[in-house]
């Protein structure tokens, strides 16, 4: 009964993101909100950390499976895509660099800031 309770929690964040979406008229997802709202309701603690971790990290984990449906409709839409293969192919890779890179960029940051905090103590 405590999965239910942890992914109606998730799925409720998740509601109201589509809420803020479809009220909002800025040119924003709805799942870009409702992570926000996840991550204001963590932070402030009204949403405790250990009612969300455990189907938090099952989501993680079955994560691949929810791209195969993705994967077959570029599959079946391939005529359409062929034209657009290059293009397509350049920004992947070099939206991936420029994710690894932000990503390198930021955790280091935040590794130093532990260690400074760690060195002042």
């Amino acid at each position: 009964m405590k999965h239910v309770y942890r992914l109606s929690i998730i799925l409720g964040i998740s509601f109201l993101g589509e809420l803020l979406n479809r009220w909002i008229p800025l040119p924003i997802p709805a799942s870009i909100y409702g992570l926000v709202l996840m991550l204001a309701g963590l932070i402030s603690g009204i949403i405790p950390l250990e009612s969300v971790r455990g189907t938090g990290r099952f989501l993680i984990e079955i994560m691949p499976v929810m791209f195969i449906p993705a994967g077959v409709g570029l599959m079946a839409s391939w005529d359409v895509l062929r034209p657009m293969v290059v293009p397509v192919a350049v920004i992947m890779v070099v939206s991936t660099f420029v994710v690894m890179a932000a990503s390198g960029l930021a955790t280091q940051a935040m590794i130093r800031r532990e260690r400074r905090k760690g060195a002042e103590k």
